[in-house]
């Protein structure tokens, strides 16, 4: 989703990593979960924190800080698993996103949001599909079906199918 195809206000969920406001389309959003224990998953990347029980289907949890470089997400009173929709080889993939807050459903009209910086060849951006901007300050709208790099979707894939063959009960959360 490009900046020039936001020609309509949308509903977006903004949520805090550190100091800085990220925020996703609300149709890609499910639920929103407290921090719960997170089972680690051998041999994957950092930043997928491990998966959770939800209802019976396994969910792999994402650690929003670590994949965008930034400290280890510590559990707070307000750390939360943001249950998102995402796109992998043309069907829909569940993850958790975990972030420090969630803070609220806000609107933005198009002219409240501008294109992606581009920062350079070496930093990828083409995960941000603009820069929002409310009440003065910045927020990152994420496309997050750009997020994951093809690798990490398919480790995303591996783990949801190992660990439903390994524990088919899964006791539930």
């Amino acid at each position: 989703m490009a900046v020039a195809t936001i020609n309509e206000t949308k509903q977006y969920l903004t949520f805090n990593l550190g100091d800085e406001i990220f925020a996703l389309d609300v149709a890609k959003v499910r639920e929103i979960l407290d921090f719960t224990s997170v089972t680690k998953v051998p041999r994957t990347p950092e930043f997928m924190r491990g998966v959770i029980n939800l209802r019976g289907n396994v969910v792999p949890v994402v650690d929003m800080r670590l994949k965008f470089g930034m400290t280890l997400t510590e559990k707070t009173v307000n750390t939360c698993i943001i249950v998102t929709e995402i796109n992998i080889n043309n069907e829909t993939a569940i993850i958790g996103a975990l972030a420090d807050s969630v803070q609220e459903v806000i609107e933005l009209e198009p002219d409240q949001i501008e294109p992606a910086p581009k920062i350079g060849m070496s930093i990828r951006t083409e995960f941000i599909s603009g820069m929002g901007k409310r009440n003065g300050v910045f927020i990152m709208i994420l496309d997050m079906d750009k997020v994951f790099s093809s690798e990490d979707l398919l480790h995303v894939q591996n783990v949801q199918e190992s660990t439903v063959e390994k524990e088919p009960e899964l006791v539930e959360a």
